[in-house]
């Protein structure tokens, strides 16, 4: 494995899981309807903001300890799946379900390659 490509292997599901965490970010943005209360909206924000909460505590733990998050995202892609099926259409668990298997999956690689990614990065 080159140099290149250790470094993308590392990084990449780290980028990938804030951009996941901004992507889930967006649907607390319903919340703010006009007629409701500042104290409404916060508390609705704060009930919206729940998912992007644990996908960054997810991601700070798999910082260090990538095995976390080869469990945790494929464990959070399946359980949408297992969730929401038939509520939506087939492409809300692409978008969904898809990313957080893709960081599940880099994670792993992330733990399996770690020493080879430790000692480039060092």
């Amino acid at each position: 494995m080159n140099k290149t490509t250790k470094i993308v292997l590392y990084w990449s599901p780290r980028v990938l899981c804030i951009l996941f965490a901004a992507f889930i970010s967006l649907f607390a943005l319903d919340v703010f309807e006009a007629g409701k209360s500042v104290a409404e909206i916060l508390i609705a924000l704060a009930m919206h903001m729940i998912p992007t909460a644990i996908i960054v505590i997810v991601l700070i733990v798999s910082w260090k300890w990538e095995w976390v998050g080869a469990i945790i995202f494929t464990a959070m892609g399946a359980f949408y799946i297992i969730d929401a099926w038939g509520k939506f259409p087939i492409v809300a668990y692409f978008a969904i379900s898809g990313p957080a298997f893709l960081i599940g999956i880099l994670f792993l690689l992330n733990w399996k390659y770690r020493a080879e990614l430790r000692e480039e990065l060092d």
